[in-house]
């Protein structure tokens, strides 16, 4: 059940094979490739795979056990390359807990005569780019190499498309960041930018990998085919310098919102401390005339106390204008 498809591949074109074993054996032989696509193996399937391609076993625990960082590593005559796929997830709004960007993974073992991917995760399956590289025979002639370019250009595409995505997400947070007197966007703030992490980690680390498929480092990777590893190499440097451009504008607007809540507690703090002044000018006189001396002047006197109360009122309106001069209440 994890085999998704298999082929044999010769001078471009997909042969008729009678068996998966014939296939092989005629790959081994005469020429071509094999490619087998695997989705979600277990070690008992993956490790006949891995015996019939001679491959490597650390590299076949990787491809078992998924979570692996990007990254290109060589066994021998065989490369295994791992790659970081990702989906945006649609939603009507941000919230402070909802998933943003899906992450899967794809393993690809490259041989001289075969192609291994393993995939992981419910999307970034592989089937368009057969069928695309089935209706190139000049590209797919190039051996399993195109394969590999072929997968590297279908993830970094996908990473393109979830940026761009993405930025409609940030426009409306961004419009609600200022008139958020509150501060509440910090949450919605905070989450895009961690979603906004996953899809760095999927692509910051590749750019090494690239970068070695591009070169002359890697022998078995067709020298042809290089220039196009080249260009993948610079959709994922768009796609690197469209994250930092967003993490540093999503960074911009988090400290905006937290300069709000500071902005408007200090606010908050000017009207209490306002109002404390007012009612302290009634509570010190009260408390004064409450002291219950015998000798305290104007008590005796017929119009004391409305003078007491008149003057308590126009100190009260004369702290209230003056603060609201100020811009305190």
């Amino acid at each position: 059940m994890a085999v998704v498809d298999w082929a044999l591949y010769r001078a471009g074109t997909r042969e008729t094979a009678g068996t998966y074993a014939e296939a092989v054996e005629s790959a081994r032989r005469e020429g071509g490739f094999v490619w087998l696509g695997l989705h979600e193996p277990d070690e008992e399937q993956l490790g006949r795979v891995a015996e019939e391609f001679s491959l490597h076993p650390l590299a076949v625990e990787d491809a078992i056990h998924a979570h692996q960082r990007p990254k290109l590593d060589r066994y021998d005559d065989t490369l295994f390359a791992v790659f970081k796929t990702v989906r945006y997830v649609p939603h009507e709004a941000v919230t402070e807990t909802n998933e943003i960007v899906e992450t899967g993974e794809v393993m690809v073992f490259v041989g001289a005569w075969f192609v291994v991917t393993v995939r992981h995760g419910e999307h970034g399956g592989l089937t368009r780019v057969r069928e695309r590289l089935e209706a190139d025979p000049d590209m797919l002639s190039h051996g399993p190499s195109a394969v590999l370019y072929a997968v590297a250009d279908k993830i970094v595409d996908g990473y393109l498309d979830v940026a761009d995505q993405l930025e409609s997400d940030i426009n409306d947070i961004e419009e609600l960041t200022f008139p958020d007197v509150q501060g509440r966007n910090v949450g919605h703030v905070y989450q895009v930018k961690r979603e906004l992490l996953e899809l760095r980690r999927a692509v910051n680390p590749l750019a090494q990998p690239l970068r070695m498929l591009a070169g002359n480092q890697v022998e078995i990777v067709d020298p042809k085919v290089r220039d196009y590893f080249r260009d993948v190499e610079d959709h994922l440097t768009r796609v690197h310098e469209t994250i930092a451009g967003y993490d540093e504008l999503l960074t911009s607007m988090l400290l905006a919102s937290l300069a709000q809540v500071s902005v408007a507690q200090n606010e908050d703090m000017r009207r209490i401390t306002s109002w404390a002044a007012i009612i302290a000018v009634p509570t010190a006189v009260a408390g004064i005339y409450g002291m219950n001396f015998d000798y305290m002047p104007e008590l005796s006197w017929r119009y004391g106390y409305p003078l007491v109360l008149a003057l308590i009122v126009i100190a009260c309106v004369l702290l209230y204008r003056g603060f609201r001069r100020n811009g305190w209440l």
